[in-house]
């Protein structure tokens, strides 16, 4: 069986990569598919996240052994197969390949082609120039920070003028007037 998965990056708009690969690869053979076709390096540590219908993270599959929570089963990308994780399609992934800021590609599994096999991944379309693999922190907390502070002006704006429901006729203009300002 082989697999069609669509990458994309909420970085960059009009990115998109599709893989077809065999269903019976594993999750190292996907992210070094996806990785030739971005020209991005492969030392870098990176997880893929298999997840619901709205993007929320359920079982994380590691480049390597982290060996954080004894408790729980570690999922390893040279060991983990394709097949075993992903049955539907629809079945979406998020591959987190910048820990420091947690950037990410998107990848829908679109279809699978069920009779065929596959030696090699392919990368069937590409569009778009990818999102950089590492950015510059400064830049980065700079963007942060700009953004932290359009949406502190968006909420004092909201906060300190009211609704946009506000009418010039609401304004109590002969209350203001009898106001006795000569004591001040």
């Amino acid at each position: 069986m082989i697999f069609n998965f669509r990458i994309v990056s909420d970085e960059v708009e009009n990115f998109r990569r599709e893989i077809k690969i065999d269903a019976d690869s594993t999750f190292l053979d996907l992210r070094n598919a996806i990785y030739d076709s971005v020209g991005y390096d492969k030392n870098q540590m990176c997880s893929f996240f298999l997840c619901d219908g709205n993007w929320e993270k359920l079982r994380e599959i590691t480049l390597e052994d982290m060996d954080l929570d004894a408790s729980e089963d570690a999922y390893l990308m040279e060991d983990t197969i394709l097949s075993d994780e992903i049955e539907d399609e629809g079945q979406r992934l998020i591959l987190v390949f910048d820990y420091m800021t947690d950037r990410a590609f998107y990848i829908e599994m679109k279809s699978s082609e069920t009779g065929k096999n596959l030696k090699d991944a392919l990368c069937t379309s590409s569009m778009g120039t990818p999102p950089a693999q590492m950015v510059d922190m400064e830049d980065f907390d700079a963007k942060i920070d700009a953004k932290i502070a359009a949406k502190a002006v968006e909420d004092f704006d909201e906060d300190f003028y009211g609704s946009d429901a506000y009418s010039d006729d609401e304004f109590d203009a002969a209350g203001f007037d009898e106001m006795n300002f000569d004591n001040q």
